[in-house]
């Protein structure tokens, strides 16, 4: 490597792990570091992470990566950060961590949001924000900090998402990104700023002052602090942009341009994305708005924490069985042909807030291939939830691209092309969050004049699947099953509430 060799460094933070990679001027990446992160759930439904520890693990990773590679601070030109949207960072009034972050999957406001819904807060404020509320939105957590931990409440200095706090860390400048906060509950998506009304229609109009200024995504929003290069490696003064929400990242990385390609993202969260070139009224369902990177855009999805996050822990209760095994028994086994269904509503639901996780039609003939198949078809179905929505939004759709884990599985991803009857398009891009990231600095220190520019120069192979339209017609029945099973749980949640009362 040459000593005049210049790099971009990417990092994401998601669920699991925390991810530093390095990237050249034409987006080759060089290497990738990984650190697990741990989510801590101290009571049912939590979901927290010790802010502390976060940049520690982060500011190590960036430090095992450069003295691994033997790239020294200098070479790196700019810095971008991906990370999980929502949740709720806070620092005091004092500019230190307040208590434990709290991340998207929390479920603690749940009665905080059923409150707002019986009230008709959500109809109040979604043409405004373009939202729907939702537990993990920072303006739910906001209010249930408020009403059960007031204390703190009254020492909030600073209000931040997870990329927000790690950027801080490393510049010591305060701000949230802009394709972040956009889908927040807290943000105008007409006027591009916050508004007071979102704040008082919540109750929580005494964090006005503490919400930071909003930077855009390839806005160089901060430098490299003396404190932050001593124990990272990076060199102090290097441009660090505003960062990207990882959904966000991942379309990039996906390709998304136009309206006739959908994203879907198979994480902890089924995710599907589409651009649009315009805010549209009297649509068909609410969907989510958020800004999206190139001028005039905005990405629209449809999500929940319904995907391959419930195969990761089935598998982690039964112990040790990799992925490639778990392939080889799904695909054993005839498609679409088991009596076995599975609900992937472990960290939450798309079917309505009461719903839960769990298996039907189990007999003693069905074995644990019959209920891996079962998990790979339930996180299908529940990603057709979405996508069918969203097909009614794009009309013109064309095929599908998916990111995430399971685009590692060509089962899983023949099983969605059979099931959905697109083309399945699989980007080769191993890690979306880092490589988005590195785009995000790539654009913010000049090297490209736009992303539109970066997506057309940076190219990279697609592998395709096509769908096996007689397996369509066989998963269509059991999809079809799979809609009158949730309907009837969905009774049985109404009685429970009729009988409670």
């Amino acid at each position: 490597m040459s000593e005049k060799e210049t790099f971009w460094l990417g990092i994401d933070c998601g669920g699991t792990y925390l991810k530093a990679g390095l990237y050249n001027s034409q987006g080759k990446e060089f290497a990738i570091e990984r650190q697990s992160v741990r989510t801590l759930s101290p009571y049912p439904g939590w979901a927290e992470r010790d802010m502390a520890e976060l940049w520690q693990h982060c500011a190590a990773t960036i430090s095992r990566l450069l003295r691994r590679t033997g790239i020294g601070g200098e070479n790196i030109k700019g810095v971008g950060i991906s990370a999980q949207g929502k949740g709720l960072f806070l620092l005091d009034k004092n500019d230190k961590p307040l208590g434990t972050a709290i991340l998207s999957s929390d479920r603690r406001a749940m009665e905080i949001v059923k409150r707002w819904q019986q009230d008709g807060i959500p109809q109040k404020l979604y043409p405004l924000t373009r939202q729907t509320l939702w537990t993990g939105h920072p303006a739910s957590l906001l209010r249930w900090v408020k009403e059960n931990e007031p204390q703190r409440y009254a020492q909030i200095g600073c209000v931040m998402m997870g990329h927000d706090y790690l950027r801080w860390c490393l510049t010591g400048v305060k701000g949230c990104e802009e394709s972040n906060i956009s889908e927040s509950n807290l943000y105008h998506m007409t006027t591009g700023q916050y508004d007071p009304c979102l704040t008082q229609w919540l109750g929580i109009s005494e964090i006005d002052p503490a919400l930071p200024p909003i930077v855009g995504s390839a806005e160089i929003s901060g430098e490299i602090t003396a404190q932050a290069a001593a124990i990272t490696g990076l060199a102090a003064g290097t441009p660090v942009v505003g960062g990207l929400f990882d959904v966000v990242s991942t379309a990039i990385c996906a390709g998304l341009k136009d309206e006739y390609t959908l994203n879907a993202v198979m994480g902890t969260w089924a995710v599907t994305s589409g651009i649009a070139e315009g805010l549209r009224d009297n649509e068909a369902h609410p969907y989510v708005y958020g800004r999206y990177v190139n001028d005039g855009q905005y990405i629209v999805h449809e999500a929940s924490p319904t995907s391959s996050g419930n195969l990761e822990w089935l598998t982690a209760q039964w112990g040790d069985i990799s992925f490639s095994e778990i392939n080889q028994l799904v695909d054993s086994l005839p498609k679409a042909a088991s009596d076995v269904f599975f609900l992937p509503f472990l960290y939450g639901s798309n079917a309505g807030l009461d719903m839960t996780s769990g298996f039907y039609g189990m007999q003693a003939l069905h074995t644990r291939a019959h209920l891996l198949q079962a998990v790979y078809e339930g996180v299908v179905f529940s990603h057709m939830t979405h996508l069918n929505r969203m097909r009614e939004r794009f009309t013109d759709v064309r095929a599908l691209r998916v990111t995430g884990g399971p685009a590692h599985s060509r089962v899983w991803m023949q099983m969605l092309a059979d099931v959905s009857g697109l083309p399945v398009e699989l980007p080769q891009v191993e890690e979306t969050g880092c490589f988005g990231a590195a785009i995000a600095a790539l654009v913010g220190t000049g090297v490209y004049q736009n992303f539109s520019d970066a997506q057309q120069t940076l190219n990279y192979e697609m592998h395709t699947l096509t769908p096996d339209m007689n397996a369509h017609a066989a998963y269509q029945r059991k999809y079809h099953r799979y809609q009158i099973l949730i309907e009837a749980l969905q009774g049985f949640h109404a009685r429970i509430k009729e009988h409670s009362l």
